[in-house]
C-alpha cells in the first residue's frame, strides 16, 4: 500500500470532514459546506485546499458539479486501514475487539417484494460499528449512474438505515412501483420530488395516486474499489 500523502492539519481537517459528510449522508460536502463549517469566508479558500489535496493524491475533483468529490482509493484504505482489515471480493472480513456489524448486502430487488426478503441478499458483510455516524440496517449495491454527481456510483454500496420518513436533502432508497430507486429526496406541500444528481436523469415527480413508498435513507458508502 502507498504511504498515506503528508497533509498539512488543515488539509487533515478537510479530509475528514469529507470522510464524515460521505458516512452520514452518502455524498461529499459542497465547496460552501466546507467553507461553512471551517469557517472560510469564501468557498474560494475550500476549493484552494481541495486543489492541493488533489495534487497530493488524496482526492480527485470532478468538474462541473458541487459535490465532485472524490476519496481516492488508496486514501480509502488508509483511512479505514483501522476498521477494515483483510478486505477480500467477498466479504469485509471481522475484526477482533472491534463491535461489528453484520450487514446483508442486498442486490437485484424483485418487483413488489420486500427489499430485504432472503432472494434479494447476496451475502454478508462484517464492517466495524464506528464506520458510520448512524448505524445501517443494510446494504445495497447501487445500479445506474443516477447519482454520480453525489459521488455514487455503479457498483458502491450504499449504507441504508430502515425509515418510513426523510428529511429534504437526504439520500434515500425509495421504492415507486415496480422499481426501487437511489435519489435525492424533497418534499414540498404539493408533491414528492426524487431527484438525480446526473443532468442525464430526469426528476421524478411523485403524483398522488401512484405506488410510494421510503424504503430508507443513506447513513454511509462503501466504495467498490475497496472490493477489488
Amino acid at each position: 500500500m502507498p504511504d498515506s500523502p503528508k497533509l498539512t492539519a488543515r488539509q487533515q481537517q478537510i479530509l475528514d470532514l469529507i470522510r464524515s459528510s460521505i458516512e452520514r449522508t452518502g455524498a461529499p460536502p459542497t465547496r460552501a459546506e466546507i467553507a461553512t463549517e471551517l469557517g472560510f469566508r469564501s468557498a474560494n479558500a475550500a476549493e484552494e485546499h481541495l486543489q492541493a489535496l488533489a495534487r497530493k493524491g488524496a482526492i480527485e475533483l470532478v468538474g462541473g458539479t458541487s459535490r465532485g468529490i472524490r476519496l481516492k482509493s488508496d486514501t480509502l484504505r488508509s483511512l479505514n486501514a483501522s476498521r477494515l482489515q483483510g478486505l477480500g471480493r467477498q466479504a469485509l472480513l471481522p475484526l477482533p475487539g472491534i463491535a461489528q456489524l453484520a450487514l446483508p448486502l442486498v442486490g437485484r430487488v424483485a418487483a413488489g417484494s420486500p427489499i430485504l426478503a432472503q432472494e434479494h441478499i447476496d451475502q454478508t458483510y462484517h464492517v466495524g460499528a464506528d464506520m458510520f455516524a448512524r448505524q445501517p440496517d443494510y446494504l445495497l449495491k447501487v445500479r445506474g449512474m443516477s447519482m454520480r454527481d453525489a459521488g455514487i456510483f455503479e457498483g458502491d454500496l450504499l449504507a441504508v438505515q430502515k425509515s418510513k420518513e426523510a428529511k429534504n436533502g437526504q439520500i434515500v432508497v425509495a421504492r415507486l412501483g415496480d422499481d426501487v430507486t437511489v435519489k435525492r429526496f424533497r418534499k414540498t406541500r404539493g408533491s414528492i420530488e426524487l431527484i438525480a444528481e446526473n443532468p442525464d436523469f430526469k426528476t421524478i415527480v411523485v403524483e398522488p395516486d401512484q405506488d410510494f413508498e421510503l424504503e430508507g435513507v443513506a447513513v454511509g458508502l462503501i466504495r467498490n474499489s475497496l472490493l477489488m
